[in-house]
């Protein structure tokens, strides 16, 4: 069940990487992305991958449906792994608000929040117990 999530926010990020390749218009002149609804799309499924992985870790709600505020999982991951906590922060930063609720169209942001969705999900993954990972 834990590396599902972990293999589930993989796939949200591969589906990130297609939205924008198929539909982003990128302007390579202007370095940006044309179309703010795609970089919306990435940058909200780049911010579901992260809580994917960090509900495989850390169970900071009991199911799906429930509501957590961002600060309830910084709370809980910063008591274990201060690092992932600022990764996770800045994630929240980029993807959910820059990209998700913004639109920025700059080809770097999204660099940047598909480099952090990448790395909170590896850091997530190597804190898995080994039996969760095998499996």
């Amino acid at each position: 069940m834990k590396k599902d999530l972990i293999k589930e926010a993989r796939r949200y990020v591969d589906n990130a990487k297609k939205v924008l390749a198929e539909n982003g218009c990128y302007n390579q002149e202007l370095n940006l992305y044309e179309d703010e609804k795609y970089v919306r799309a990435a940058g909200h499924y780049l911010w579901h991958a992260v809580l994917m992985a960090l509900d495989a870790v850390f169970h900071v709600r009991a199911d799906r449906r429930t509501r957590v505020h961002i600060d309830d999982y910084l709370e809980v991951v910063n008591k274990r792994d201060g690092k992932l906590a600022k990764l996770v922060n800045t994630a929240y930063q980029i993807m959910h608000l820059t990209m998700d609720y913004d639109g920025n169209p700059e080809k770097n942001v999204c660099v940047a929040g598909f480099r952090l969705a990448n790395d909170v999900i590896d850091r997530c993954e190597k804190m898995l117990p080994k039996s969760a990972v095998l499996s």
